[in-house]
């Protein structure tokens, strides 16, 4: 995709309404694309091999195939995988916490603003995670092992990185990270690439479910 191509879009549901209602949505914006449509996470894989979305907006539960073990297989066999955004009807559903961990790069209700739906999809392709810290926080206080426990100890983060990971929890921009820290922006990209890469994290999103899990971030108080 060059900087003049739309961004194009799978979309993946098993309801022919929401299809349709997200594609009135996304095709009336010039920069995005709907390139196909699938009614089960079964038809993915060879979806996306042939239409190469940069995006995919996945339902989390299907009949074949569900939007966990469809985003799981994407992460895990193509080295340049699309991005993906669950739907849910429910922010706290079990199966949108499996899905962000499975490499989903966040989540939207299906009772999204048209307007949100278009933001989100520009900004996953932008290279960002969608990240909502209350619903997260509250995912992941189901998961959790056990809070004061920092299971992180051994990723080796500085003092520096350990800063930006509690602010990206927060819901944080690099912008607003790097005000709260007083750094340049460039240096707060370079902390958030340098602290995923020890984490092992995909993006934003791994990292800080990664962080609640662990014990680093306390999921209450």
């Amino acid at each position: 995709m060059t900087e003049a191509d739309p961004i194009g879009i799978l979309l993946v549901d098993d309801e022919q309404l929401v299809r349709a209602g997200l594609r009135a949505v996304l095709d009336v914006e010039p920069d995005l694309t709907v390139l196909g449509e699938a009614a089960d996470g079964a038809e993915v894989p060879g979806l996306v091999g042939r239409l190469r979305p940069a995006v995919v907006l996945m339902d989390v539960r299907m009949p074949s195939v569900d939007g966990i073990r469809a985003t799981e297989h994407l992460m895990s066999v193509l080295d340049a995988p699309p991005k993906v955004v669950v739907v849910t009807t429910f922010e706290n559903d079990d199966y949108v916490y499996d899905a962000l961990r499975a490499g989903a790069s966040g989540f939207l209700l299906k009772r999204a603003r048209p307007e949100e739906i278009v933001a989100a999809v520009r900004t996953v392709a932008a290279g960002e995670s969608l990240l909502f810290p209350a619903a997260i926080r509250r995912l992941a206080a189901r998961h959790s092992p056990g809070a004061g426990l920092d299971r992180l100890a051994d990723a080796g983060l500085t003092e520096r990185e350990a800063d930006v990971l509690r602010l990206m929890a927060k819901g944080l921009s690099n912008v607003e990270i790097a005000g709260e820290l007083y750094l340049g922006v460039q240096t707060v990209k370079t902390h958030v690439g340098n602290l995923l890469a020890k984490l092992g994290a995909r993006d934003r999103t791994q990292a800080v479910i990664r962080a609640y899990e662990s014990g680093f971030i306390p999921v209450t108080g």
